[in-house]
This record gives structure tokens, sequence and C-alpha cells, in this order.
């Protein structure tokens, strides 16, 4: 399956555009992680843009989230290795084996946490916002509070320090912000 293939299923799969724009913005993130990291940039793109391809179907339940994902990207034909990073994604991370799982599992909370640093400015714009900005508000548990810290700070176990993490997060972000509406 190759990216144009993905982004067709998810647009006949997902009615809500702010999910849309959320799977969009994962994928962003895990390109340009596999592509710190040396990885297979197409395939961690597929794992990003498909991983929350069942939310609306089991409407958030999340004892089946990630497995249905999972079981709709092996009949999709992706790999066996994404399909068992967005399985896992969902998780509290203790399935988390591959290089690919980890990346996932902290690559899909940071997107919002950027989305709402870019929100509260009066711009709307990811243009104007900085990682700093997003590190000190890191700090706020108040804000953004569906983002959970712990997880995106599982960054480490990629190999990656929290403030570059964010960084290159919020530069792959920017790079689709068109796409994204912000």
């Amino acid at each position: 399956m190759n990216r144009e293939q993905a982004l067709s299923e998810v647009q006949g799969r997902v009615c809500n555009p702010n999910l849309i724009k959320h799977m969009l913005a994962t994928e962003a993130v895990m390109r340009a992680l596999a592509e710190r990291l040396g990885e297979d940039v197409e395939d961690w793109g597929l794992a990003g843009l498909l991983h929350d391809v069942d939310l609306e179907v089991c409407k958030g339940d999340l004892a089946v989230h990630g497995q249905m994902s999972a079981e709709m990207a092996r009949r999709m034909g992706v790999s066996e290795a994404v399909c068992h990073a967005i399985e896992c994604h969902s998780t509290e991370g203790e399935s988390c084996q591959s290089l690919l799982d980890k990346a996932l599992y902290c690559a899909d909370p940071v997107t919002g946490l950027i989305t709402a640093g870019a929100l509260i400015r009066a711009e709307k714009k990811l243009a104007i916002v900085e990682s700093r900005s997003i590190l000190k508000r890191f700090k706020e548990k108040s804000f953004a509070a569906g983002a959970n810290r712990e997880q995106i700070a599982r960054c480490a176990d990629i190999g990656l320090p929290l403030e570059e993490f964010i960084g290159l997060s919020l530069k792959a972000m920017q790079g689709i912000s068109d796409q994204l509406g912000l």
C-alpha cells in the first residue's frame, strides 16, 4: 500500500475533519522521525496516517481501539511491523518493542500539544509557534490536558531528548500547515 491509497482509505472511513488533520500531523511527525533515525520513511508515515482509522467505528472504545485499526491496516495490505505499531500505540506502552512502535507511541500525543500551541495564538498559525513556547507549556498540566506528557516524554526511548523531539515535531507539522489549516 502506498501513501495515496492509505490517504484514500482514511478519507473514505473518517468523517471528522479534525481527526483527519490529527492523522496527517502524526504522519508528518513520523516521517520526520524516520528520516532523523534512518528508518523507512514510507512505512513510518503509513503508521502515523493509519493509526486512528478506527476511532469513529469503535466510537472511542479504548479496549478495541488500536486492535481494530491494526486489523483494518492488515486488510489494506500494510506490513506487519506497521500494524504492530498501530496496535500498541493505544496501550500504556507496555507492548511497544520496536523503534517504530515506540516512535508512534510518543508521536501521537505530541501533535495535540503542538496544535494547542498554535490555537492559543491570535493568528492560529503554526508558522509563528516556537519550540521553546511548546516546551514551556509542556510543564502546564492544564494546557492541552489530553496530550499525555508521560507518553510524549517517552521520546527518550527512541533516543531523542524532549527538546529535539518537540522541535522536530513542530517543524514537521509546520511543513504541512496548509493541510492542517494552521
